[in-house]
């Protein structure tokens, strides 16, 4: 289903107190919004919560405006929602989240009370950067990349077929998705496919871009992490098979410190995983399809790798 807050946000830049509005416009979502917030900004209980709420509904949106005005957001995220529905053989309900974020990811993955969860945010796709909503300027044509890239985590967590590690450990936590807690249980394996299958369903589902923009990265990181293709294959194995949330950090999160990425004395380049992980399920995809691949668990995608490397 498709849950459009846009609305509910705008009301709330219209209001004559826009703080209160926005604590309203929280507790009228609140199991949505205290799940983002949790897993992609702060803990909605901590003392900076009324900082970020009020730089969030005094930024000058003019830029956000001006995108919608030229670009049917609704109709875009409806079509890629249904191509990625025929692609991944959905066979689970889930929402679509069209919002207004507080500058944090510009979209992202959720399970609340085993439902899935998609959202974007479109503070980040206006075309421009805005340092005053720390929009990152993305093009909105990259939206169906984007939510493809979502929706792929979205099915591997839910799906009544999927045999993922990261199904049973939310599933084991009564159904809700903690980015921090799957960070200490799956082991990086399962974190690196699960990224390395989102990535090739946005290159499937929204053909054409530049590689590194699957990836999340600029056009030198890529070039450098191409470039350590090879050494990060060998460091990786070290921590491949082991837990624990500093490793899903150290591969997969930005804005760690040279030494948290720091394997073998090789400092590895932000969010390297996101590239090991393509490589990593790479044989599955073209030999077993996306659709199967994404519902696989971490062992039987490697099987399929080891497989294809003997016959190569």
């Amino acid at each position: 289903m498709l849950i459009n807050l846009l609305p509910d946000f705008f009301a709330i830049l219209d209001s004559t107190d826009r703080i209160a509005a926005y604590r309203s416009y929280f507790e009228s979502h609140r199991r949505l919004l205290q799940a983002y917030w949790h897993n992609y900004v702060i803990d909605p209980d901590s003392p900076h919560f009324a900082d970020v709420v009020r730089s969030t509904v005094l930024a000058e949106r003019g830029d956000l405006r001006a995108m919608l005005e030229r670009t049917d957001v609704v109709s875009l995220v409806r079509e890629t929602e249904a191509q990625c529905r025929q692609l991944l053989r959905t066979d689970t309900d889930y929402d679509v989240v069209l919002m207004v974020g507080v500058g944090a990811a510009n979209a992202g993955e959720l399970v609340i009370e085993s439902r899935g969860v998609a959202f974007i945010c479109l503070e980040h796709f206006t075309g421009v950067a805005n340092p005053d909503t720390q929009g990152l300027g993305l093009d909105p044509e990259l939206i169906p990349l984007w939510l493809a890239h979502e929706l792929a985590h979205v099915v591997r967590y839910t799906s009544p077929e999927s045999r993922s590690e990261l199904r049973h450990i939310i599933a084991a936590a009564k159904g809700d998705y903690s980015y921090w807690d799957t960070g200490r249980s799956a082991p990086l394996r399962e974190l690196l496919a699960n990224e390395g299958l989102a990535v090739h369903c946005s290159q499937q589902i929204s053909p054409g871009h530049a590689a590194w923009e699957y990836y999340g990265y600029g056009r030198r990181q890529y070039a450098r992490v191409r470039e350590l293709e090879s050494i990060l294959h060998r460091v990786v194995q070290t921590d491949i098979d082991r837990s624990g949330l500093g490793l899903r950090l150290r591969y997969l999160s930005g804005g760690m410190s040279d030494e948290a990425r720091t394997v073998d004395r090789y400092v590895l380049p932000e969010r390297s995983g996101y590239y090991l992980g393509v490589r990593m399920v790479e044989a599955a995809v073209n030999e077993r399809g996306l659709a199967w691949a994404v519902r696989a668990s971490s062992a039987e995608l490697a099987q399929v790798a080891r497989d294809a490397a003997a016959t190569a």
